[in-house]
Parts: C-alpha cells; sequence; structure tokens
C-alpha cells in the first residue's frame, strides 16, 4: 500500500531530523537529538491533545527540524541574541517543513496553515499555536526539565517554570500538573507556582 502524504510528510520530516550530529543517549541508546525530540513531541501531542489535527501532528513533528545547522553561539550570548536566534530557528524549521510539504504535494493554504503553527502567530488566539506550545512546554516538563534542573540555580529553574507556565493554556497546565516529578523538581514546580 502507497504511503499517504501525511505518512511521507512525517517520514521526510524523520529523515532531516535523523542526520542530527548531536546525539540523546536514553537507556544506553545515542539518538540523533533532535529526531528523538520529534518523536516525543508527537507521542505527547496525541496523549495531551488525541484528536489533533494532520496538521498540528506534521507542525508538532518539524518544530525543531534541523535545529543544530543554526548554532546558539552564532548570536550575541544576552537575551537579545537568544530571541534573536529563536526568531531565526522558527523561520527556518518553518521553510524546511513548506518545502518538504510542496513536495509531497500539499497546496498552498495548508502549507501556509502549518507555518502559522510552526511560528506560533496568534498563540493565545490560534486553537493550534496554542496546542502546539502546550505540546513543547509538556515535553520539556516530562523528558528535559529534571536534567535542565540538575545544571541550573533554582533561582533560574523557578523563573524558567514561571514563564514556561504563562505560555500555557489552562488545558495544558492541567496537564503538567499530571507529571511525574522527582521531589526535588516538585518542590521547585511549587515554589514556581507560589
Amino acid at each position: 500500500m502507497k504511503p499517504t502524504r501525511f505518512e511521507t510528510a512525517i517520514a521526510l520530516i524523520d529523515k532531516a531530523n535523523s542526520e542530527d550530529i548531536n546525539t540523546y543517549t536514553l537507556a544506553g541508546i545515542d539518538y540523533p537529538k533532535e529526531l528523538l525530540y520529534s518523536q516525543r513531541m508527537t507521542r505527547k501531542l496525541l496523549q495531551f491533545n488525541p484528536d489533533a489535527s494532520k496538521a498540528l501532528q506534521i507542525a508538532a513533528r518539524a518544530q525543531h527540524i534541523c535545529r543544530w545547522k543554526i548554532a546558539r553561539g552564532e548570536y550575541p550570548m544576552d537575551r537579545v541574541g537568544y530571541l534573536k536566534w529563536r526568531e531565526t530557528l522558527k523561520k527556518m524549521h518553518a521553510d524546511l517543513t513548506a518545502d518538504i510539504l510542496k513536495q509531497v504535494g500539499y497546496d498552498d493554504e495548508f502549507v501556509d496553515r502549518i507555518r502559522k503553527i510552526i511560528l506560533k502567530k496568534l498563540i493565545k488566539k490560534n486553537e493550534e499555536s496554542q496546542a502546539l506550545e502546550d505540546t513543547i512546554c509538556l515535553v520539556f516538563l516530562d523528558y528535559y526539565f529534571e536534567e535542565f534542573a540538575a545544571k541550573h540555580p533554582d533561582e533560574k529553574v523557578i523563573d524558567i517554570l514561571q514563564k514556561t507556565w504563562i505560555k500555557m493554556s489552562d488545558e495544558g497546565q492541567q496537564e503538567a500538573l499530571k507529571l511525574k516529578f522527582s521531589e526535588k523538581s516538585l518542590a521547585l514546580v511549587k515554589q514556581a507556582l507560589a
């Protein structure tokens, strides 16, 4: 049976992400970092939002596509440099995804919809952009938070938690509270939300 356009698009996103030079070790196995991240995005999105549209599923899978190609060090190591880096990345992610979608035959309207989701346009007004933001936050909290918290002072961790919380919808926040945290992390979460 011939794969659908959707399946082909996901496979091409995965192929691009499998070229990541950075690895993430899980249970003794090295994975291309962004490939693992994108698969976690899909898993978390479908747990949180089982009826997610195909557009939202593609946006979630491609949210960090080829992220390693623009290094953080290419921008000044301050807040302004960080924000500029993030904006440049979002545009690259949207452009690469649009190219893949056109390649597999999606029309401009569908491609544009996914671009807007990845660029997180009108985040609190566009349901799909908000669902993507919630998924990003949930993936961070579920898979990467403990590691992040271990490397940074508590004040910074609390600040990041507060910034993460503000970006989420009420549903996303409720979902986050169901995650399993270590005792130390849970204490930091409670401090951040106090």
